[in-house]
């Protein structure tokens, strides 16, 4: 509501305004500076020469000058054609997906896909005596703490239907 109404403000006799913006009179420019012109050094011919005279004391000073550059020794490195140093992840292939080319493929050591995570933690829902925290950490080369509080923080949703008669009594 307030946005129609600014608008509406804004917007009031805007071709007019315009109008008589663009046919103001261009303000004129300040005046500048006589430092600033560069027509001095034309009228002051002893500046020009001064300017374009070479120094015999200076140039052979500059003469006398000698720069001797050394570059440092190259050092070969020996490593028997190795890269540069990165980090390599090692990678698991998962264990699960039903999405096809959408699904990951591998996943690095010590981690888990969504379709893993869920399908672990409804497995040991089902079956805690068969899916131990120890199994689990194996099986997807996790840590066995992390496992441990994965499957105490993480809890899967479970879907519960009522029979009829009980909907009737909520």
């Amino acid at each position: 509501m307030g946005g129609r109404l600014t608008r509406v403000f804004r917007t009031f006799n805007l071709e007019n305004r315009a109008r008589r913006e663009i046919s103001k009179e261009k303000p004129t420019p300040a005046p500048r500076h006589p430092t600033s012109r560069r027509d001095e050094l034309a009228d002051r011919p002893g500046i020009q020469e001064e300017i374009y005279r070479k120094d015999d004391r200076l140039l052979t000073l500059l003469k006398d000058v000698y720069v001797e550059s050394r570059d440092p020794p190259v050092q070969v490195k020996d490593g028997g054609g190795e890269h540069l140093p990165c980090k390599q992840e090692e990678k698991r292939l998962t264990k699960l997906g039903n999405l096809g080319d959408l699904d990951v493929q591998k996943v690095p050591k010590g981690k888990i896909s969504i379709v893993e995570a869920l399908t672990l933690l409804n497995n040991h829902k089902l079956h805690p005596q068969i899916w131990t925290a120890e199994k689990i950490a194996v099986e997807y080369s996790l840590e066995l703490k992390e496992v441990n509080s994965l499957l105490e923080f993480f809890i899967p949703f479970a879907v519960q239907e009522f029979p009829k008669e009980t909907r009737k009594a909520i």
